[in-house]
């Protein structure tokens, strides 16, 4: 898995999706603990607020709808489940337009805790469509990566987190299924 980090704060999504890794089967939040101290660590949680059982699965489902909208980047159909879910998460984190004194917009989330961290996690999206940086966070295509990263290729067609790895991984997938198929028999 490479890294291809997104610029400014749109890479705290990034981080975020790819606290689950599929490559090894890790789950780096596997409970409200944990979550709590990867929010804190990135300064999305002040530190000793309360995580609750409830909290922790609402994150994990917020992270793979957003997951889902990434592989979408990627060129597969969106998951019909993933809005939904990413609809309620803006709910309870009260997502609101607010002006600065510089006349900006930006979106910000009224709630507290683990709803407003993921809150602001949707809002650093909303701001990364406004700018265009949005389609190129995407998700590896490899079903056994789906590492988030950031398409820095010049016509923004990239597919595979590392072209080395999960590229090649497919190519020789592609590769077999084609030259090594099961002869019929003939009775």
């Amino acid at each position: 898995m490479a890294s291809n980090p997104a610029p400014g704060e749109l890479e705290l999504v990034r981080a975020f999706v790819n606290t689950w890794d599929a490559d090894e089967d890790v789950e780096n939040v596997p409970g409200p603990d944990e979550l709590s101290d990867w929010l804190v660590e990135h300064d999305l949680l002040d530190a000793g607020a309360r995580v609750t059982a409830a909290d922790h699965r609402h994150a994990i489902e917020v992270r793979e709808a957003l997951r889902a909208v990434l592989l979408a980047n990627a060129g597969l159909d969106l998951d019909p489940g993933a809005g939904p879910i990413l609809d309620e998460a803006s709910r309870r984190a009260r997502l609101a337009v607010r002006f600065g004194a510089d006349g900006r917009v930006r979106t910000v989330p009224e709630a507290g805790g683990v709803a407003g961290a993921t809150g602001r996690l949707l809002a650093l999206v909303a701001a990364a469509q406004e700018e265009g940086t949005w389609p190129r966070l995407k998700a590896c295509l490899a079903d056994d990566c789906q590492w988030a990263f950031f398409d820095r290729s010049r016509n923004r067609s990239a597919v595979w987190c590392d072209m080395k790895i999960c590229g090649n991984r497919q190519k020789v997938r592609s590769y077999r299924e084609r030259h090594h198929r099961p002869h019929a028999l003939h009775g």
